[in-house]
């Protein structure tokens, strides 16, 4: 669908107007059932000027009223946080039924979806790229965990949905990270998440927010909100982040024989913000239960010394043992970076390397046939038929 070009261009069903912006649908930008739905949008002022485009999210999780507010939410809480390396909110967006929160859109790709496209071309991404990547997420993580309201208080902000596909790269190279949906908060009057629902994306969830049903704690609430919930939950993500960048696989995927074991299962009455199409909740919460030390120490065999202590660092079971802060683990990737004895990787070289896999990716008739989380990415192979999917 091409753009508008001016604001008398007639309505259409993907067309509305919502507080003083008219807003006209293009195309998806993300659906699947793993994760948010996205949209692309333009966006114009009711009294006409320039196009910007955006991406509408739409607000899922409650009905009517419950909506709107979950949408004001997360535009409020993006408010307190301004960094560089933290998607702009724009705003938020209501058409009849339908709530949206509005984000700024630059040029780029979801971090999955260059993993994704690595392992399509049997590459590897190096360990700059991971190591930069980890770095730049782990600055945009102590900003949100150190972020105070208009008064001064502390927020206590966990992210809890950090992943490949919170993480986006913008064609020049720079990091960002996105989803603050998820988000949890100290901020006042905020509405709590629905009781035994786990927000954000459970195969990279750390293992605390897990435990509450194995061994709750005196005074929990909620069982998947234990009491001393921080920043170091969000530390476990992106250890795990880190770990498959540089494995080029999820670092769970061993085969479930090592877990038969086990005789205490996770819950099945626990329920995900939404149904997994690739592993059951179950499975992914005990893996992650009990993916330990030992685990941990066989995954990073072959990584070279310095990335490996700090994702063995990232991942203890153990919040106390882990970094103290998003900061801490930042400084040491970023040493890292340093002391390789090449040129210090960063944004330029992100963008190099990502264009290369890229230029690797542009004949789809000799890849293999690949999921389509981001749309427009990559070529759709021609054995893909798009329209039939459900």
């Amino acid at each position: 669908m091409s753009e508008p070009t001016d604001s008398d261009r007639p309505f259409s069903p993907l067309d509305f107007e919502a507080d003083k912006y008219r807003y006209s649908i293009q195309r998806p930008l993300v659906s699947h059932p793993d994760y948010d739905t996205l949209l692309i949008a333009s966006r114009q002022s009711t009294e006409g000027g320039d196009l910007k485009r955006v991406i509408l999210k739409p607000i899922l999780l409650g009905h009517g009223h419950e909506l709107r507010t979950r949408a004001v939410e997360e535009v409020h809480l993006s408010s307190f946080l301004r960094h560089p390396n933290i998607a702009s909110v724009l705003g938020s967006a209501f058409n009849d039924e339908m709530a949206y929160v509005v984000m700024d859109m630059d040029p780029g790709r979801f971090l999955l979806s260059i993993m994704d496209t690595a392992i399509s071309v049997q590459r590897k991404l190096s360990h700059g790229f991971a190591a930069y990547v980890a770095a730049e997420v782990a600055d945009a993580l102590d900003h949100a965990h150190r972020a105070v309201d208009d008064e001064g208080r502390a927020l206590h902000l966990v992210h809890r949905a950090v992943g490949p596909m919170s993480i986006r790269l913008g064609h020049n190279g720079r990091v960002q990270l996105t989803n603050l949906g998820a988000a949890w908060s100290e901020l006042m009057g905020r509405i709590r998440t629905p009781p035994q629902m786990l927000r954000g994306d459970p195969a990279y969830t750390a293992p605390e927010i897990l435990r509450g049903f194995e061994k709750p704690e005196a005074g929990q609430r909620d069982p998947l909100t234990p009491l001393a919930l921080d920043g170091r939950a969000d530390i476990f993500s992106l250890g795990l982040v880190l770990l498959e960048m540089l494995l080029a696989r999820y670092p769970l995927d061993p085969p479930d024989t090592l877990w038969l074991d086990i005789e205490l299962r996770f819950p099945p009455e626990v329920r995900g913000e939404r149904p997994s199409s690739l592993l059951p909740l179950e499975t992914l919460a005990n893996r992650l239960l009990h993916f330990g030390p030992e685990e941990v120490q066989h995954a990073t065999r072959e990584l070279p010394e310095p990335l490996r202590r700090i994702v063995t660092r990232a991942l203890r079971p153990e919040p106390a043992e882990r970094y103290a802060t998003a900061g801490q683990m930042r400084d040491e990737l970023r040493d890292f970076l340093q002391a390789t004895g090449q040129p210090p990787y960063g944004a330029k070289q992100a963008k190099a390397e990502v264009k290369r896999l890229f230029a690797l990716a542009s004949a789809p008739a000799e890849l293999p046939a690949y999921s389509i989380v981001e749309m427009g990415v990559l070529p759709v192979p021609p054995d893909m038929n798009l329209e039939d999917e459900d």
